[in-house]
């Protein structure tokens, strides 16, 4: 399933990157959100095709990797996501406010933040946005945007990062946060 998911992103950036000649008033962007880097040192990247006045495409992966220590404990905030979807734009793209849906998928492995308690498993769902797009230069915009997710979650729950002593396993149906937007976007 995550190579499927894998190629499949592959096929959507693709798609985004295939443009006839005539095609080239600002039709693509490629952002990154700084929310994220915050999110212990989260990477993250999303690029986009304008298909019409009205609507682009976009495609989007992160990924966090890292682990950190507090004292003896671990905390972590591992995962992998990708998301696919589209904007509306009711003036015009890559300015002003637009509303957003996208599918998505994510690989987690989260623990120790709050509690010793840790969390793995994968996600599916879909889910919806919006926000608002400030335009600081002719090539650059600042994004703003809120969204939710609701999906399927497969996870297995462990006493604590390090001892493997599985808790608890199952799948559950969840809603979340899907994105908190502070972004940095270049628009070719």
């Amino acid at each position: 399933m995550k190579n499927f998911l894998l190629k499949l992103l592959m096929s959507a950036t693709f798609l985004l990157c295939m443009t006839d000649e005539e095609l080239w008033a600002q039709e693509f962007a490629v952002s990154t959100n700084f929310i994220d880097y915050a999110e212990f040192g989260t990477l993250n990247v999303e690029a986009s095709y304008g298909v019409d006045r009205h609507w682009s495409l976009n495609a989007g992966a992160k990924y966090n990797p890292f682990t950190y220590s507090r004292g003896q404990e671990q905390v972590q905030r591992r995962q992998r996501s990708f998301s696919a979807g589209a904007r509306y734009w009711p003036w015009h793209i890559y300015s002003g406010w637009w509303l957003s849906a996208s599918v998505r998928y994510q690989e987690y492995n989260s623990g120790g933040i709050v509690s010793p308690v840790t969390s793995e498993g994968d996600r599916f769902g879909g889910g919806f946005g919006g926000g608002y797009t400030y335009m600081i230069a002719p090539y650059l915009n600042l994004d703003f945007g809120l969204g939710l997710w609701s999906g399927y979650d497969s996870f297995t729950t462990y006493a604590c990062p390090t001892c493997g002593r599985k808790v608890d396993s199952g799948g559950k149906f969840f809603i979340l946060p899907a994105d908190v937007l502070l972004a940095l976007t270049f628009v070719f």
